[in-house]
């Protein structure tokens, strides 16, 4: 007797490889595959405009990366002591004008070029809903603790996201053909909303998905179930975390597997396992003021990396990239 209903995904037909660069734009849960991926020391770009929710900024998004279109002083403001950009999140947000402009400019345009390499761009969708700034009318990615009464807040509907995601794609493969496009939607729940404009959103954006995937005749999308995975098969609040609303470390570890399963092959979750093994080890510090002790652990380490870098080549450039002997997540 079966206790769940357990989420069975298909292998894809053209699996992704460990040496292949990613992307991941959205939600905070793209965060949280994204950490695993670089754990993985998989050449992941994370969030680079920061966490965004709606998928009209997410598209917006989009644009600026291909057409690598910097941010002019003209749209930073001033609020709370630093300058920020309703395109970024609070991340890039700085007391000086002119570094927060550099910090953002330097993000779009290594988003550019590592877009451009890209086999496939994860975007997760975390909700339908859209804030809006009255003076402008313009869709914003993240409110900026300004008050409320500065913004419209309204849900999209399936046809308004369509819209927007869809020329947003079309140009993402004019841009990178090779470029393959993996749909999730958050399952992070934005109760702040109320559960019940929640559900509607989630609801929108999975139609909306279902819309465009079945659009697609080259089938370069796709959808992962992370929503339905932490919903329907694990179905319990002790695999969220402790606000009830995130989920738990297990969820995350339990989606991520499943997300290998679907997406890589047993070639690349060899070297998956082989450089999460490797990058634990990175993150250790031997527990002793013995010099000989430490000498020894820094050789041993020196050693394990260079017969990693032996097997895969394509990691030296990202290990010589290192920060004080620690691998970068």
């Amino acid at each position: 007797m079966d206790f769940r209903t357990t989420i069975k995904t298909r292998a894809s037909r053209e699996p992704l490889q460990h040496s292949h660069k990613l992307m991941l734009l959205g939600s905070c849960f793209s965060d949280n595959i994204g950490a695993k991926l670089r754990t993985a020391m998989v050449d992941a770009m994370v969030n680079p405009m920061g966490t965004l929710y709606n998928p009209m900024s997410i598209a917006t998004a989009i644009h600026r990366i291909i057409d690598c279109e910097p941010v002019a002083g003209i749209d930073l403001f001033e609020h709370g002591g630093v300058w920020n950009s309703f395109a970024f999140h609070s991340r890039f947000s700085m007391k000086s004008k002119q570094a927060t402009l550099e910090k953002m400019n330097a993000q779009i345009s290594a988003a550019h070029n590592h877009l451009r390499q890209c086999r496939a761009l994860i975007i997760t969708l975390g909700t339908a809903v859209v804030y809006r700034l009255k003076t402008t009318g313009e869709v914003v990615a993240n409110c900026h603790k300004l008050p409320g009464q500065e913004f419209t807040r309204e849900p999209a509907g399936t046809a308004e996201i369509e819209r927007a995601l869809a020329p947003a794609l079309a140009r993402l493969w004019e841009f990178n053909p090779q470029l393959r496009v993996i749909f999730t939607i958050s399952p992070i729940r934005h109760i702040a909303d109320g559960l019940e404009l929640n559900s509607l959103s989630k609801a929108t954006l999975r139609v909306a998905v279902a819309n465009l995937t079945a659009a697609d005749r080259d089938k370069r999308l796709s959808y992962f179930p992370a929503y339905e995975i932490l919903i329907d098969d694990l179905r319990d609040y002790r695999f969220y975390a402790a606000d009830m609303v995130h989920p738990s470390d297990v969820a995350i570890e339990y989606t991520w597997q499943t997300f290998q399963a679907t997406y890589y092959d047993d070639r690349a979750t060899q070297a998956i396992a082989r450089c999460e093994r490797v990058a634990k080890r990175l993150q250790h510090r031997p527990m002793s003021n013995n010099r000989d002790i430490v000498d020894r652990f820094n050789a041993d380490t020196d050693a394990v990396l260079r017969n990693l870098v032996a097997e895969y080549p394509y990691l030296a450039d990202r290990i010589a990239s290192m920060e004080d002997g620690r691998w970068k997540m």
